[in-house]
């Protein structure tokens, strides 16, 4: 299986989400924003956390009009697979390939702490190594990580088992819990937490491993 990991000014889980991916399996490759093509054969873009273009007008808006970001675009839509983890979260709904916003935390503060996280579903490529209900602990790092969406947007994406994560306490606010989601074809998965820092036993804890095991198991066989 091949990943492409993105990489904008700011970026700074770039070289993390690379290593569990890597350690899950994949050979990943490191692309700089300024590309307007991903490599050949990639199966998985990944969108790594940080604060690109320093978050200035809005969390992901810049990142999200990167040159790369449209071949990102376009491989989201011939059915490829996309994984952007906090401010690749952020990118994703900024891209349009997310529905919903990623606000200002309701407490006005970051938060960097381990969160105790439900798995809300185990129908996804992403999350299907792990038991539907499982609680699992895995950090966050974020100032902008309250989900926000309308009424419709979030009775749809409950509706259609789209919520990947929840959190079981509340960091910043987030409309009914959420922590991360699916697109439509459940190829496509953003969450705030960062899986990339549970993955060695010298992180404190190892739950983010099934999630990139998980993903490459699917694709190595696909």
């Amino acid at each position: 299986m091949r990943a492409a990991v993105i990489v904008f000014p700011g970026s700074n889980c770039d070289r993390d989400l690379a290593v569990a991916l890597a350690a899950g399996g994949a050979q990943v490759s490191m692309v700089w924003h300024k590309e307007t093509e991903l490599p050949q054969g990639i199966d998985l873009v990944a969108l790594p956390g940080g604060f690109s273009f320093g978050d200035y007008l809005r969390c992901g808006a810049i990142a999200a009009n990167a040159p790369i970001c449209r071949a990102v675009v376009e491989h989201a839509g011939r059915g490829g697979y996309a994984l952007g983890i906090c401010n690749g979260f952020q990118v994703l709904t900024e891209t349009g390939l997310l529905p919903g916003a990623l606000m200002r935390n309701a407490g006005l503060k970051f938060v960097c702490r381990p969160e105790r996280l439900c798995v809300a579903t185990t129908e996804s490529d992403f999350t299907r190594d792990y038991a539907a209900g499982q609680e699992i602990v895995v950090p966050v790092a974020h100032h902008d990580g309250n989900y926000t969406a309308d009424a419709a947007k979030l009775d749809r994406l409950a509706g259609e088992d789209r919520i990947a994560f929840t959190y079981l306490d509340d960091p910043n606010g987030s409309a009914r819990g959420i922590a991360g989601i699916l697109s439509e074809n459940r190829r496509v998965m953003g969450m705030m937490p960062h899986p990339e820092r549970a993955v060695d036993p010298a992180h404190g804890g190892t739950d983010g491993r099934a999630l990139f095991a998980s993903l490459v198991g699917a694709l190595a066989a696909a």
